[in-house]
């Protein structure tokens, strides 16, 4: 879609009034550099930087490896910039109030002649351009790019990581949200599209995707009645398009942690349930009725760090959902000052002392059956708003009555370096509804 030259002012006099922005933009008029390298150079936070560039709009582009780099209209904006600055200084005379009006009128002028220099160039280079970037296309088509912006880039995404033939189907927008995530800091992209089949009887599926500050974050696939069609010749081995599928995603994301993913999963010799452990890589298998599951994780001092992990699920040897974390989230603490033990005896305890609304109406003197719990597993957490792991004890208990809605259980999450509760929530069992 077109913008209209009212849009282009105001992101260029937007881009110019801003300090940070405009430094931006002499950044990447010198080279193109990856996010991390304009917070190092800028010494700003990554939230800020997000801002500056979302701002920036138009005048930056992102590139396939992941870099930033100037438009054709940042170009322009540039040089409109540039000549404003190295406009000569008059030295100062004797000032009078006609004299400062009149510079006034002469300095917004210069500014106006400057900015339209800059358009005329941006329009003129965006039309010579045109012939080149038709002809660049096929090419940019069978490069691994990001999604979530467009119906070609969906097919290079579910082509090469999927193996789905995308040719085969047309590919409607269904919703594209932004919202900001205050608890990791990331501004988070959900987008949901529709695959229909191109030949009749016709037949749909579901593609929901996420990107976080622009990274690929997860992938879900809801198949119709029928089959997807695929690329043909693709592997018959899982261990085989697992493999394929991780090194097209190295390609795709540029991340150098792939790296070692690929080396643990080249130690496997079957899809057998189990775990696989190289330093601080581990790699869990899980294969149940035909739905097999590859979990990469930061493994250290005895932790699985899972949301600091990258998870794949095959169905009939079909990539139906994946996820990716490792990139986002660090590992903050290690410490286990509460055992599991103790985890369950907090966990027992806080539920005596607990009230939970229920259906507008809030309860109190919950017990929970004697005995083991229903489970306790070491399930690493966030705290406030970070991106930072620490050991948590996640304990699910039997409570001893049944509460409007048919809750009869209880989850304690619980900080495993200081024993403080995080949340509590009533569960439902399965098992009796």
């Amino acid at each position: 879609m077109a913008i209209s030259e009212d849009e282009i002012y105001s992101i260029m006099f937007t881009s110019l009034k801003h300090p940070v922005r405009r430094k931006i933009l002499r950044m990447l008029a010198t080279k193109p550099m990856t996010f991390m390298e304009i917070v190092e150079n800028l010494g700003v936070s990554t939230s800020h930087l997000t801002y500056h560039l979302e701002s920036l709009g138009e005048l930056v582009s992102k590139l396939d490896n992941g870099q930033y780099k100037l438009s054709t209209f940042g170009l322009a904006t540039v040089s409109a910039m540039n000549g404003v600055e190295e406009a000569p200084q008059i030295e100062p005379k004797r000032r009078t109030k006609l004299t400062v009006k009149w510079q006034a009128v002469l300095g917004a002028l210069l500014i106006a002649v400057v900015l339209f220099a800059g358009l005329f160039a941006f329009q003129y280079n965006t039309l010579n351009q045109v012939s080149a970037s038709q002809k660049a296309l096929a090419a940019q088509n069978k490069q691994l790019v990001s999604c979530g912006t467009g119906p070609d880039k969906v097919y290079n995404f579910l082509e090469y990581m999927t193996a789905i033939d995308a040719r085969n189907y047309t590919v409607t927008l269904d919703s594209d949200v932004i919202n900001y995530r205050s608890d990791f800091n990331v501004a988070e992209e959900t987008i949901k599209y529709t695959l229909t089949t191109v030949v009749t009887p016709q037949t749909s599926m579901d593609v929901n995707l996420r990107f976080r500050n622009n990274h690929f974050s997860r992938y879900d696939l809801t198949i119709g009645e029928s089959s997807p069609i695929l690329i043909p010749n693709q592997p018959n081995d899982l261990l085989q398009t697992a493999n394929l599928t991780l090194t097209h995603y190295k390609a795709y994301s540029g991340d150098a942690y792939i790296t070692p993913m690929i080396n643990l999963l080249d130690t496997v010799t079957n899809i057998s349930s189990n775990t696989y452990i190289q330093g601080n890589m581990a790699l869990q298998i899980t294969n149940s009725a035909g739905t097999v599951m590859f979990y990469w994780m930061w493994y250290q001092d005895g932790i699985y760090f899972q949301s600091k992990g990258l998870m794949m699920t095959f169905q009939s040897n079909l990539l139906t959902v994946m996820t990716d974390g490792y990139w986002l989230f660090t590992v903050g603490s290690t410490s286990l000052a509460v055992s599991q033990d103790q985890a369950v005896s907090i966990a027992k305890n806080y539920v005596k002392t607990m009230s939970y609304p229920i259906q507008g109406q809030t309860y109190t003197g919950f017990n929970v059956v004697s005995g083991d719990p229903l489970s306790t597993q070491m399930v690493p957490h966030t705290r406030g708003n970070s991106v930072a792991l620490v050991p948590y004890w996640y304990v699910e208990l039997k409570l001893t009555s049944i509460y409007p809605g048919g809750y009869n259980e209880v989850g304690i999450g619980i900080y495993a370096d200081t024993g403080q509760v995080s949340d509590a929530n009533l569960l439902v069992s399965n098992a009796e509804t």
